[in-house]
């Protein structure tokens, strides 16, 4: 790989930032008040960011100690097992495969929040007019027009990266800058405008889909999807250890980009709260510009949608950039199909690059039918737990490792290590139940990891026809 597509410590930080302060910073200050109350979701915050910091923890331990294996965090579910069994290669694949869904989704969330935003200068964008309409449905202008943007945007990404991997990471770097100083610039108006009426009742009911209430601890559960969303893209610089300059710079650009991110979100979505009262948080499309508007009058909204803008379009590029190398490190580890591995004159995974953003495609119809709001609810939820499959294989992967004693030589290192790998275990295990505890996410999800099944068959063919190959050389 040339030296030109290889990532220093600022840009794998601006990257980690970047894919974790995405759409959920716009977006889930709205979704976290219709899950829970104020205090569920403070609760929701310090359960999720103490149990992000231990994933954290094991992704920077795992890039130190196995440095040979990159790609992102599903290539561990592979290692669990004895090298070059059924079991290896089918945990690696499905992991891997889960993982790309997820990323997928990722896109789409991150895109339609852009077009949201973006509908603050074209309001059209959320008209209900009716547009045409086939046979019994009917397309409403403002579905239509958003899926266009989306679409616009998806591609015109596309052809940014394929004009080399460090100029879009650099362009991402900038976007991120801006986007921090932005942030916390509201932070302070925030700081100033923060009604402490707004938040109450501090503790209160909240119904499901079928209108039961819903306690605390339940609360708590629906919250804690949504807020680990706000922390998926923590691995990107474990994916991106194979171009990295130096391998030191991955567990450094995690914990650092983990602590930034963190502070923006916890102070955003409690400045959000306190700005806007409950009722009209809920049925924001577009939370933050609500609040800043509720200050500082329209024209304040205006420039904050321009910083949301400038953000989200940078993310799209971090998002879109870990996507196609997923499958492209997996095929390298033989857990793809060996197209995956094709790559263009710079260096690219151009044959992966192009069926990622094909398959977003695909999610963002979504957005015909569905609101801005209910698209990214719908995709978020189905991502958020996509991920969780291979965080928790990664939390178990290093608990072998201490058990074990590979790479260890100190007894209180590995003591240390072992109890972050059980607590972050503990933390994805106890996500996984609360997220697939709604029987219609959790029949999508599976779903989805199902249907990756199909293309599972091509590899065992290939690894059973290599090692026929190989036991007939021998």
């Amino acid at each position: 790989m040339s030296k030109a597509n290889k990532l220093g410590f600022w840009v794998l930080t601006a990257l980690v930032v970047g894919n974790m302060v995405g759409s959920g910073i716009f977006m889930l200050p709205r979704s976290l008040s219709e899950a829970a109350s104020p205090a569920g979701v403070i609760a929701a915050w310090l359960l999720t960011g103490f149990g992000v910091l231990m994933i954290a923890l094991v992704f920077g331990n795992l890039a130190t100690r196995k440095p040979n294996l990159t790609g992102g965090p599903q290539i561990y579910a592979k290692e669990l097992f004895k090298p070059g069994s059924q079991a290896s290669t089918l945990s690696g694949f499905m992991s891997s495969w889960g993982y790309w869904i997820g990323n997928l989704a990722g896109i789409v969330a991150v895109i339609t929040t852009f077009a949201g935003y973006f509908s603050t200068f074209f309001p059209i964008l959320t008209s209900n007019a009716p547009w045409f309409t086939i046979g019994g449905f009917t397309l409403k202008v403002g579905n239509g027009l958003t899926f266009i943007v989306c679409t616009v945007m998806l591609w015109g990404i596309h052809f940014i990266i394929l004009r080399g991997m460090e100029s879009a990471g650099r362009l991402n770097f900038a976007a991120t800058a801006a986007k921090v100083a932005g942030f916390f610039i509201f932070i302070l108006v925030g700081l100033f405008a923060f009604e402490k009426s707004n938040i109450l009742p501090f503790v209160a009911e909240r119904a499901d889909a079928a209108g039961h209430a819903l306690g605390m601890m339940s609360q708590v559960n629906n919250a804690a999807v949504n807020t680990l969303w706000a922390f998926i893209g923590i691995e990107t610089a474990v994916v991106f250890a194979g171009r990295a300059k130096k391998q030191t710079d991955v567990r450094r650009a995690t914990i650092l980009g983990l602590f930034i991110a963190l502070a923006i979100y916890m102070g955003i979505s409690t400045l959000v709260m306190g700005m806007l009262d409950q009722n009209t948080l809920i049925h924001s499309d577009k939370p933050m510009i609500d609040a800043i508007q509720a200050v500082l009058g329209p024209v304040s909204g205006k420039v904050l949608a321009g910083v949301g803008l400038i953000s989200l379009f940078g993310s799209t590029i971090g998002w879109v950039m870990l996507s196609a190398e997923v499958p492209y490190q997996a095929a390298k580890q033989g857990l793809f199909l060996p197209a995956f591995l094709k790559e263009n004159k710079k260096g690219l995974p151009s044959f992966s690059l192009i069926l990622t953003n094909g398959l977003a495609q695909l999610f963002i119809f979504s957005t015909i039918s569905k609101s801005i709001s209910e698209a990214f609810d719908f995709v978020i939820v189905i991502a958020t737990l996509a991920y969780l499959v291979p965080y928790f294989i990664s939390s178990v992967y290093q608990l072998k490792l201490v058990i074990t004693g590979e790479t260890y030589q100190g007894v209180k290192s590995r003591v240390t290590d072992g109890i972050i790998a059980l607590l972050s275990t503990i933390y994805s295990l106890w996500v996984i139940i609360a997220g697939t505890a709604d029987v219609k996410t959790f029949t999508y999800g599976m779903i989805l990891l199902a249907s990756g099944l199909i293309f599972y068959r091509p590899i065992l063919k290939r690894r059973t026809k290599v090692k026929q190959n190989e036991m007939l050389s021998a």
